[in-house]
């Protein structure tokens, strides 16, 4: 049965991808054909969550037009604006398929690393991209690479890159974790505290091609460190532990 047919008819598919996105609607054309080219070579049936964070643009208008054309793709809306973690997690609760992927609506993510990602999660519950050559400015490199740095120290969690957007996960390890403000940042580092298991994966990074990012590095590293601190303390109180049912005895 065709993907598109599938998804028409309501049998849950395989894969889903979250996109939130925010001011970008010079950008999602562009993202929705290379992603679609993707997932059409994709042995499975999939679906688009386009999770829109409040645009002031014509974002969502664009979205509601491609949906139009193609049922995979699932239109979201928040109001009022919440951010990037709200967004994400709107679209992992309506998220259908028991694999689910992220990436960013900006193109500096390629859809075409999604199935060496894939690929992986026959080794893990979670494959995040790490971007060995990254397009953005000196400073904003710098302050992530500080960044990750210091969150590596403090949790231990082993994550290369924990800024990088395009990542695929088992769902039923979304379903263990709440995402709160800002939690977005540390996604991985949250699934690993439920137990799942994270690999990572060498994946490409592009320049931004239009507009500017939603989310400045001086304001993103005012409010991190809080977050971080919160982190490292659930980290030290979770326990985890092994239960085995007991069958009676005749």
């Amino acid at each position: 049965m065709d993907e598109r047919i599938e998804g028409a008819i309501g049998v849950p598919p395989t894969l889903s991808v979250v996109i939130p996105y925010r001011n970008e609607a010079r950008s999602l054309p562009q993202l929705y054909r290379e992603l679609a080219d993707v997932l059409d070579a994709l042995p499975y049936s999939s679906e688009v969550l386009l999770v829109d964070d409040a645009s002031e643009d014509d974002g969502p208008g664009i979205v509601e037009q491609l949906a139009r054309t193609d049922c995979r793709l699932r239109p979201l809306s928040l109001s009022p604006h919440r951010g990037q973690s709200a967004a994400l997690e709107a679209g992992f609760r309506a998220a259908r398929g028991e694999l689910v992927a992220t990436l960013d609506g900006d193109l500096q993510n390629d859809p075409a690393d999604l199935p060496q990602l894939l690929a992986a999660l026959a080794e893990a519950d979670c494959v995040c991209g790490f971007r060995e050559r990254r397009q953005d400015r000196v400073f904003t490199r710098l302050a992530s690479w500080v960044a990750n740095r210091i969150r590596c120290f403090v949790l231990a969690d082993g994550v290369r890159d924990i800024g990088c957007s395009i990542r695929v996960m088992r769902r039923v390890h979304l379903a263990r974790i709440k995402l709160f403000h800002g939690g977005h940042r540390f996604l991985p580092s949250l699934l690993k505290l439920e137990g799942a298991e994270i690999v990572e994966l060498p994946v490409r990074h592009r320049a931004r091609q239009y507009g500017y990012s939603n989310y400045g590095v001086v304001r993103r590293l005012g409010s991190v460190w809080a977050d971080l601190l919160a982190i490292a303390w659930l980290k030290r109180r979770i326990d985890h532990y092994d239960v085995k049912e007991i069958s009676p005895r005749a």
